[in-house]
């Protein structure tokens, strides 16, 4: 309480005291009772009222004199209190900005205050961490364990977490001190699990993240998703593996990633029939395109049975990518290399991407035309790259060059050659001279026509 009020207090009280002696000073109240105090030999006499009231009277003028006397001392922890919280919240704001050192100077002052001492040893954990300080992450995580368990068990879980220590951060989360475990904690101890390969366990604390609403609804789905697939792929047998799809919910049975994982497990099982049966079963109910890309690349046989399922689906699909480079796959296993193809022509066109150039490649290559195949490999290469692909092209049968005749050879020179003399000059040889010796025998002549002499 302020001064000034205990001022007023003390007044109110004051007056209220006179008036009550007015009112007790009356005969009337000595039918309630006397009360007679003795000491040293001289008799006290009063009615109870009147003791009472004055008893109460003293109480209160103690009770102002002892606020009178503390209001200093409240006065310094008021400040002190003050400043802890201005030092508290200039420190939060310097984490914020990213001010790490200031914010961990401020906040270890700020400390001091006991009401808040948690809540600042947690962000200079924090700001410790940014700047990758192990040593004062530890000084702060060893001071913060006295001050709260729960927000010690929370940072160190968190951090072990990000060292890849999953077992460690479990054994931290379970200690009774901290139980029942805040909404952060759950999810911490769910990721904690997920990564440890306990999938299983993890997705039996869906339920609870979901009542805490630690995360959003969309969040939760997709972390069922995971769990539910991971928990697949860690069936350790058949039985297990079955006993985990029947416990899955009916709709994340067509979820690609669910349906995906308990079918590469199946098989890896040597359980080929229902991975089969259930990849169809979801293509059935949801068309995915990675559902089917893994049906058409499954290490099984039946490849007829798989192939006139993916023809049916061609009806409603025809321009599915996935689905030509799937029915190409097949048909190539089956060494139908012209049907396998004509369907990777056209998942190519589709845009099925490098994996139709590779599988075009090896149907080439399974054919002995290497240089069409090394064509379909480096188109591969190239769209991986994201540079576009060349169109194939056939090599072509060479025919010899023909030999370069000179225009004005010689019989002998195209003899040699190999090739005929013109007509022409067959007729000179016949007539025993060539071209060339009628020029030698040609007479200048002059303009009128007689032949000029030398």
């Amino acid at each position: 309480m302020k001064p000034f009020q205990s001022l007023v207090v003390l007044l109110l009280a004051v007056a209220l005291g006179v008036i009550a002696s007015q009112w007790l000073g009356t005969e009337q109240l000595r039918q309630f009772g006397e009360v007679i105090y003795r000491y040293g030999g001289t008799d006290y006499r009063s009615t109870v009222p009147q003791v009472a009231l004055m008893v109460l009277v003293g109480l209160l003028v103690l009770w102002l004199l002892w606020s009178l006397l503390a209001s200093p001392f409240r006065a310094w922890g008021r400040y002190r209190r003050k400043q802890g919280r201005a030092r508290l919240t200039e420190g939060l704001q310097a984490h914020e900005h990213g001010h790490w050192q200031r914010a961990e100077k401020l906040l270890t002052s700020a400390a001091e205050d006991k009401e808040v001492s948690a809540v600042a040893m947690v962000t200079a954990v924090r700001s410790a961490q940014a700047r990758d300080d192990d040593a004062a992450v530890n000084q702060y995580l060893q001071r913060l364990a006295t001050e709260d368990a729960t927000s010690h068990a929370l940072l160190l879980a968190e951090r072990l977490l990000a060292q890849e220590r999953p077992v460690d951060a479990i054994n931290v989360l379970d200690v009774a001190a901290i139980q029942p475990l805040p909404p952060r904690g759950l999810w911490l101890r769910t990721e904690a699990l997920a990564r440890a390969d306990r999938a299983h366990e993890a997705y039996g604390q869906l339920g609870a993240l979901r009542k805490q609403k630690v995360l959003p609804d969309a969040a939760v789905a997709e972390l069922e998703i995971r769990l539910a697939a991971q928990s697949l792929l860690e069936a350790g047998d058949v039985n297990a593996l079955a006993a985990q799809w029947e416990a899955t919910p009916k709709a994340l049975r067509s979820d690609p990633d669910v349906v995906s994982a308990y079918a590469l497990r199946a098989v890896a099982l040597d359980w080929d029939e229902p991975a089969l049966l259930n990849l169809e079963q979801a293509l059935d109910t949801r068309w995915d395109e990675s559902v089917v890309t893994l049906y058409g690349q499954m290490p099984v046989e039946k490849l007829a049975t798989r192939q006139a399922n993916l023809q049916r689906w061609l009806t409603t699909q025809p321009s599915s990518p996935a689905l030509l480079l799937a029915l190409g796959r097949i048909a190539a296993r089956q060494r139908q290399h012209t049907l396998a193809e004509d369907y990777l022509h056209r998942a190519i066109a589709a845009g099925a991407g490098p994996a139709a150039w590779e599988a075009l490649g090896e149907v080439f290559l399974d054919r002995g035309e290497t240089a069409l195949a090394s064509q379909c490999f480096a188109n591969a290469l190239r769209q991986q790259r994201g540079d576009d692909s060349v169109a194939l092209a056939r090599a072509t049968a060479t025919t010899p060059l023909d030999p370069i005749v000179p225009e004005r050879a010689t019989i002998e020179e195209q003899s040699l050659m190999g090739e005929p003399a013109p007509v022409q000059d067959r007729l000179h040889v016949e007539q025993g001279r060539l071209p060339v010796e009628e020029d030698r025998l040609h007479v200048e002549r002059d303009e009128f026509g007689n032949p000029r002499l030398p």
